[in-house]
């Protein structure tokens, strides 16, 4: 495997990690000799303010001295690993609890039903289609065979109108670039359709099955596709049976480079509906055009990026929408495209006290899926708005799914929790009833555990939510080794889901606690809104707050409380452990955002601005070098122990942030706890990860955690 690869390239600096004993109460370390990493002179002067930047060398990740550090580093942090002898259970138990059939929620089209399975193990989900749901499926599209390690993955797929070809999109060792193929369903065999430099694009059928409408990016200079800047998207039409390079430019912008398009054909085929996006936020323009007319014109029906809009059905004219105009929680509206002024619109579902998250005009019932504190509950509409009763679920958890046609008379829905892992329902729309089409068969006891929902009051007083799952008849002495995750950012919702991992984790004796941070879209816009931009600091008050809760509160203590996140959650991590040293015991940043002013200059970074703010704006560069994790390094400090992982491939939060940050962590470190960093190979931001990749690293991930938390595993 490539972590034992890794290892022999730099066998010398990994035994510089000395096998140290089993784990105690006060773990004690060796003596670490971290790679060299030489300072460079940068210097960059914000606003009248100089700021060095020792590490730029770090950014280049193709030159020799960085990947000699990356090799020395991988050799550094996989000898100390290897001395964890709980590792190996770890790895056994972890495997075996993977080790069951996972399904994803059915879609139809034509006489057709399609969803995804993975046996157990397999590194890539398959693909499916049958006739009939009692019938054994058959395989469509198994991306397994598609390269040897599994780090080729099926990105995106969408299905003709009439079931007869799947146009799928993959990607390579976790790129966000994507290739779009098409497949003849029947015979399993490729078309000569290849599109290509596609990123952050579905497909939209037109109902004649003819092809489809998608958006691309132009071509990136020879050896520059990891790294460039992501600007100028355009709109295509692509016929089935031609070239890339006779597909139809159907809306381009080239006086706004930013701007990106995701084309919608309706379910009626009569129309095509643009949704315009700039940078993250939810917040979109939306045009549309007649496909049913020779030379339907592109009509502008929301001319600004005051809320988000997404695009639900149409009766005729009449088009239906989620969105949070005049309704930061979320409402559904119509409107006459004849008479589009806001003044006009109908007002279907309007905004209550819970967020919708999710929203779908399915067998004539609008099916809306809320957020109450962060967990979820659905409700079922007339598409006159009149209720039409709810959908029961099992307890604290998620769902997700519910597609579909207005003709459909059934849909499916997954549902998750923190103890129990995803089942998938039937939901028949006529009844109101839903029935298992899948569960799943593992070996664990979902009883044994409990999930309870706390409130912390950050420093603003906020309240702030959190989940706590742990192993029933836990004894809250203030010993318990407890892993907090967080996220916080973009208006992403961070719900009750399932993990093997974090399963494992609890079976050790650990406890599993998420924190509901601002910036997030559990309780809306205003949520979002009171996270992000100059008021991003509530983020981490709110993070340690939830700590300083469950410290208070005798679940644990601070020699034993891990924090975790991955992106802008790697961002929480290090921005909390180089504020409060004092009050986290160990911290694991997955690809995190660390350079804050910089993050702008790579592949589609320029994106977060919209959370984030800009270092080229005096009054954000200012909030941005406050909790910049990489400035904010002091040396001298005692920091706790720290996990950094990312990946070579990661063209999304490029390598060179958690590089940078490990070179700056390392050379500050005055106490003798670990500051390491995991670089894996052949895999990018996270989609798409290979299974057995994903095993290898939450097992060191743990191991890390039992070695320096002072666990003890049975």
């Amino acid at each position: 495997m490539m972590r034992e690869k890794i290892l022999l390239v730099g066998l010398a600096l990994a035994l510089a990690c000395t096998r140290s004993p089993a784990p105690s109460t006060t773990p004690s370390y060796p003596e670490f000799d971290y790679p060299a990493a030489n300072r460079g002179d940068v210097v960059d002067v914000y606003h009248g303010v100089e700021v060095a930047d020792p590490y730029r060398w770090l950014e280049d990740p193709d030159s020799d001295a960085t990947r000699d550090w990356v090799a020395a580093q991988n050799a550094l942090t996989f000898g100390f690993l290897e001395t964890i002898p709980e590792r190996s259970r770890i790895d056994a138990r972890m495997t075996e609890l993977w080790d069951y059939e996972k399904y994803g929620v059915p879609i139809k089209q034509g006489d057709r039903y399609f969803y995804t399975k993975n046996d157990g193990l397999q590194n890539q989900s398959v693909l499916y289609w049958t006739s009939r749901l009692e019938e054994a499926a058959r395989v469509l599209l198994d991306p397994n065979q598609l390269s040897e390690d599994g780090t080729v993955h099926l990105s995106d797929w969408a299905i003709s109108d009439d079931g007869r070809y799947l146009a799928y999109g993959l990607a390579a060792a976790g790129s966000d670039w994507n290739e779009w193929k098409v497949r003849d369903i029947d015979s399993g065999k490729d078309l000569a359709d290849h599109l290509e430099w596609i990123k952050f694009s579905g497909v939209s059928w037109t109902n004649d099955n003819a092809g489809f409408f998608y958006s691309r990016y132009p071509e990136p200079e020879s050896g520059a596709a990891l790294e460039d800047l992501n600007f100028y998207n355009k709109l295509y039409y692509h016929r089935i049976g031609t070239p890339q390079s006779e597909d139809e430019l159907i809306y381009e912008r080239p006086d706004q480079k930013k701007w990106g398009f995701a084309g919608r054909v309706s379910e009626d085929g009569n129309y095509l509906i643009v949704s315009i996006w700039k940078g993250t936020d939810d917040n979109n323009m939306l045009l549309y055009k007649r496909l049913d007319v020779e030379d339907g014109e592109m009509v502008t029906l929301i001319d600004n990026f005051e809320a988000a809009y997404s695009f639900m059905g149409n009766d005729g004219p009449i088009f239906y929408f989620k969105t949070t105009s005049s309704a930061p929680r979320g409402r559904i509206i119509a409107i006459d495209t004849r008479r589009a002024a806001p003044e006009n619109w109908n007002d279907i579902i309007p905004q209550s006290a819970s967020t919708i998250e999710t929203a779908s005009l399915v067998g004539d019932r609008f099916i809306v899926s809320y957020l109450k504190d962060a967990h979820s509950e659905v409700r079922v509409f007339h598409v006159s708005g009149e209720p039409a009763g709810d959908i029961d679920l099992p307890g604290i958890g998620s769902t997700s799914g519910f597609y579909g046609r207005r003709k459909d008379g059934e849909t499916f829905y997954a549902y998750s929790s923190f103890a129990a892992p995803t089942t998938i329902y039937r939901y028949d729309i006529q009844s109101g009833e839903s029935s298992i089409f899948r569960a799943p068969e593992i070996e664990f006891d979902p009883e044994a555990y409990e999930t309870r929902q706390v409130f912390a009051e950050s420093a603003d007083g906020t309240r702030v939510p959190i989940f706590i799952t742990y192993k029933k008849g836990l004894e809250r002495n203030g010993a318990n080794p407890t892993y907090l995750y967080g996220y916080g950012g973009f208006n992403i919702s961070i719900t009750p889901w399932f993990s093997v991992e974090n399963l494992v984790w609890m079976e050790m004796g650990g406890i599993y606690a998420v924190a509901t941070l601002r910036g997030g879209g559990e309780y809306g816009e205003q949520w979002h809104d009171a996270g992000r931009l100059l008021a991003k600091q509530n983020v981490f008050d709110d993070f340690a707050a939830a700590g300083e809760w469950l410290i208070a509160n005798r679940y644990t203590s601070t020699p034993k409380l891990a924090i975790g996140g991955r992106s802008n959650g790697g961002l929480l991590v290090g921005a909390s452990i180089t504020q409060r040293p004092d009050l986290f015991g160990a911290g694991l940043a997955a690809v995190g955002v660390m350079d804050m002013l910089r993050f702008q200059k790579f592949t589609i970074g320029w994106a977060w601005v919209d959370d984030y703010g800009s270092s080229d704006d005096p009054e954000q560069f200012e909030a941005l070098l406050a909790y910049s994790p990489l400035h904010n390094v002091e040396p001298g400090t005692h920091y706790p122990p720290l996990l950094l992982t990312t990946a070579d491939h990661d063209d999304r939060v490029v390598p060179a942030h958690s590089f940078k940050f490990a070179a700056a962590m390392q050379a500050a470190q005055a106490g003798p706890a670990p500051v390491l960093i995991r670089i894996e190979t052949r895999a990018g931001h996270g989609s798409g990860k290979p299974t057995a990749k994903i095993i290898e690293e939450a097992t060191d991930r743990w191991a890390f955690l039992v070695r320096v938390l002072g666990m003890a595993v049975h």
